[in-house]
């Protein structure tokens, strides 16, 4: 196995190491922080899907603010895709996004779950103002080519 070689770094090597940490640390410093500027007008996404039911809040611009789902929450299996379950993870947006989320919002909806229509009410009871609703379910117009007819 031999002799382990250890390196001794010159006085020279250890000043230009610390040089270049300073100007990491400056650089980073030197960037914009996010700030938590005040929206006015967001769009909240509804996923109300047979499992679970996400709900995700957006700038115009669909920079994500802060979202959250029924299994976030706690809630398993079935009971992640019930109505109740909907409601608490709006209640649970409305607490992240606070003083500083839009008040003006529009609604996306996609998905044919039990959680849609009260979401869309629970939000309406929170206290937003409600701008628009917006169904963008996917929708199949021809569907792929069937199969061939089989031949016995």
């Amino acid at each position: 196995m031999g002799k382990k070689k250890i390196v001794q770094k010159t006085e020279e090597e250890v000043l230009k190491e610390g040089e270049l940490l300073k100007k990491t640390v400056t650089r980073q410093a030197e960037r914009p922080a996010i700030s938590s500027k005040k929206l006015d007008i967001g769009n909240i996404y509804i996923h109300a899907s047979y499992n679970n039911t996400l709900v995700t809040v957006s700038d115009t611009k669909g920079n994500v603010i802060a979202w959250a789902s029924a299994g976030s929450l706690g809630f398993s299996g079935p009971k992640k895709a019930t109505p109740f379950a909907a409601s608490k993870v709006i209640e649970a947006i409305a607490e992240k996004i606070g003083r500083t989320g839009p008040q003006n919002i529009n609604i996306f909806v996609r998905g044919v779950g039990g959680g849609r229509e009260s979401a869309i009410r629970s939000l309406a009871n929170r206290g937003f103002n409600i701008l628009s609703i917006k169904d963008v379910t996917p929708i199949p117009h021809n569907g792929p080519r069937p199969p061939k007819v089989r031949r016995v």
